[in-house]
């Protein structure tokens, strides 16, 4: 199989938004706006960024490319936004394409995260997610992806059970394992991500406290409900599944709900209300948001 990379520069108040819409209908977000200096991510706030995904080159290539397109054509009207580039990669050319610009970086007090690759020496407390993310979303660079870890970080007890929604990489739920739950299910509907995140799981040895299956939530009421559930995925998914994520949830249990852009918030959280869910914690980071509600 051949790939077609899709790139472009933005200013940083519209790369937010590029990231989503690359996420939307590529496979994979490659952001070169950081470096990583002492495991900590850094960025020169007046330097453009430079965005990357990546289509395999079948049927539907054409469409998605003219989406994006679109999309970007939109976005420019109101920031800051460079032509669309491209270029084709032969089937071992793009799974190294996006490697260089992906660092071990901590995320919260004790999160690291370390790409396969790369080395990293442990310090005392780290909880550490070895990552190979392949052309599935989730490297905790993304500000929503970064939310929800620092998130887990703080609402993870030992002992709980957790239900990620939209695993993508498995990012989240190798997380939620590494800080002491006793037992999560990864869920997604891409076949590219459940490979993806079945393969990461193993690599850190969490096959016995990680399930990855194919698959959303049912309308009706689920037969395990869960202490805390994580959906990183985008205000459409989260507003028509609010009624469902509640129903996942135990009394008392947490839903971390993101992958929202800012403009959204009010209408993600209407939906969490109607569903009956308090909202405890409104956390943003640029034009993303993470929204904390309890049952």
């Amino acid at each position: 199989m051949r790939w077609l990379e899709l790139s472009c520069q933005a200013d940083r108040e519209a790369a937010e938004a590029v990231s989503e819409l690359f996420a939307r209908h590529g496979r994979g977000v490659v952001v070169e706006d950081v470096d990583v200096l002492d495991g900590e991510v850094v960025a020169d706030p007046d330097s453009p960024v430079t965005l990357r995904t990546y289509l395999p080159l079948d049927d539907s290539a054409a469409a998605k490319r003219l989406e994006i397109q679109k999309g970007l054509w939109i976005l420019g009207m109101l920031r800051q936004v460079g032509d669309l580039t491209e270029r084709e990669l032969a089937e071992a050319d793009w799974a190294e394409a996006w490697k260089a610009h992906f660092y071990v970086h901590r995320v919260g007090r004790r999160l690291v995260i370390k790409p396969s690759w790369r080395e990293y020496e442990p310090k005392p407390g780290d909880a550490i997610v070895e990552l190979d993310p392949g052309m599935a979303f989730g490297t905790g660079l993304h500000p929503t992806t970064r939310l929800c870890l620092q998130a887990l970080e703080d609402l993870v007890v030992p002992g709980q059970s957790v239900l990620d929604l939209g695993t993508g990489s498995g990012i989240l739920a190798i997380a939620a394992a590494r800080l002491g739950a006793r037992s999560v299910l990864a869920l997604d509907t891409d076949p590219v991500a459940v490979d993806a995140a079945t393969a990461n799981v193993a690599a850190n040895g969490l096959s016995q406290t990680v399930t990855v299956a194919a698959g959303t939530l049912p309308q009706a009421e689920p037969q395990i409900h869960y202490d805390l559930v994580v959906a990183n995925i985008i205000a459409r998914v989260i507003v028509e599944l609010a009624p469902a994520l509640a129903a996942a949830l135990r009394p008392g249990g947490t839903l971390i709900a993101s992958g929202v852009l800012a403009e959204r918030g009010s209408e993600v959280a209407a939906a969490l209300a109607r569903a009956r869910l308090v909202l405890a914690e409104r956390r943003q980071s640029g034009d993303w948001l993470a929204l904390l509600a309890r049952r």
